[in-house]
């Protein structure tokens, strides 16, 4: 079964909704046969970087709202993160544009760390406080992956991947995204949203029950039930 997530790095929704799924994951008894996809998506893709300001900053000038209640709606949603045994830190965050991340992102998943890169990209953003639009901080990213550095750096100072992470947002047009996070389970089932984790293990179970219909049996001749293959 392979399951696709488009998100973007700065979505504080998107890593608790990593969090819920992964639960669920756990508890579906398959879970050693599903495949996970990330795709970039961009929240805001002309966000400049603005060198000194807050995450509480912008947060306030995008709402319309004082610092202070900025700051209030950060704290809720860093208590919300918490619940799924997350710690963001909003004091620390470095507002930035994530074209070059989820470049790196797809660079990862290229050399078989997509999952780990999308972690270690959503705490260094949330908890560490590293600016990941920075190239050296990807850099170091890529080595505590076990990537090597010096190649992560030179292959993101060309357009490596670019087209990948365009791609990845004309898929999102085609198929209605409007928001992220977003899950699409074998091209069949879609959700939307940092849902609770029994929702994702019962939209597994369903694509997989779809995917391995029992049997359909049949009277034998002796009134014994057998398959419609012949084996009573």
């Amino acid at each position: 079964m392979k399951v696709e997530i488009w998100s973007d790095i700065m979505c504080p929704f998107c890593y608790i909704g990593k969090r819920k799924f992964e639960a669920g994951l756990a508890k579906f008894a398959h879970a050693d046969t599903v495949e996970v996809q990330w795709h970039s998506f961009e929240l805001d893709p002309n966000m400049q970087h603005t060198p000194g300001q807050t995450i509480h900053e912008l947060l306030a000038e995008r709402k319309g709202v004082s610092v202070a209640q900025g700051k209030q709606m950060n704290d809720h949603m860093a208590g919300i993160a918490a619940e799924v045994g997350l710690q963001y830190d909003f004091d620390r965050v470095i507002p930035n544009n994530t074209f070059l991340a989820h470049r790196f992102l797809h660079l990862a998943a290229a050399q078989g760390k997509g999952n780990e890169a999308e972690e270690r990209v959503f705490a260094a953003y949330f908890t560490e406080g590293k600016d990941v639009g920075d190239l050296d901080t990807l850099a170091q990213l890529g080595a505590d992956l076990g990537l090597d550095a010096a190649e992560v750096k030179a292959t993101l100072q060309t357009d490596a991947y670019a087209q990948q992470v365009r791609y990845d947002e004309y898929q999102a047009q085609q198929i209605n995204v409007r928001g992220v996070p977003y899950f699409v389970f074998d091209d069949k089932y879609a959700v939307s949203g940092a849902q609770p984790a029994e929702l994702f293990q019962e939209v597994l179970e369903k694509v997989w029950e779809e995917n391995h219909p029992a049997p359909t049996l049949v009277a034998g001749q002796d009134g014994a039930a057998c398959d419609v293959d012949g084996n009573c």
